[in-house]
C-alpha cells in the first residue's frame, strides 16, 4: 500500500479507548496524514481531546472536532496533515492544558514525545 491508498476495509469503528498508538491516519481523500502517536482523553469524564499524530512534518494535533472516524486499522481525519498545528500551537490544546487534570495528562503526552529515544 503506498501513501496515497486507504485501506478498502479500515475494520470496524472503535472507541478511542481502544485506539491503539500507532494506528494508520489519513485524510478525507485517502492519503496517509501519519500514524496515532498518543490519543488524548480525559478517561475519567470520558471525553475524547483529539489525536497526537506523527507526520512526515513532525508532530500535529487532530482535535476532536476533526476527527471523522477511528477504526480498527485507521482513524479518519477531516484535513490534509498540512493543516494540522503542532500541538502547541493549538489553541484547543492550549486551554486544555489549562484545565487542573487534564493539563497534566497533556504535558506527561508532550514529554513522552519529547524525550530522547
Amino acid at each position: 500500500m503506498t501513501d496515497k491508498e486507504a485501506p478498502e476495509d479500515l475494520g470496524a469503528p472503535v472507541s478511542y479507548l481502544v485506539l491503539a498508538d500507532g494506528t494508520p491516519v489519513f485524510d478525507r481523500s485517502g492519503d496517509r496524514v501519519g500514524e496515532v502517536e498518543h490519543v488524548l482523553a480525559d478517561e475519567g469524564a470520558d471525553v475524547f481531546h483529539g489525536l497526537l499524530v506523527k507526520t512526515a512534518a513532525g508532530h500535529r494535533f487532530a482535535r476532536a472536532s476533526l476527527v471523522d472516524g477511528l477504526y480498527e486499522h485507521g482513524a479518519i481525519i477531516a484535513v490534509p496533515a498540512a493543516e494540522l498545528p503542532e500541538p502547541s500551537a493549538d489553541p484547543s490544546a492550549r486551554l486544555a492544558e489549562e484545565d487542573e487534570g487534564l493539563g497534566h495528562s497533556l504535558k506527561k503526552a508532550w514529554d513522552w514525545l519529547m524525550q530522547p529515544r
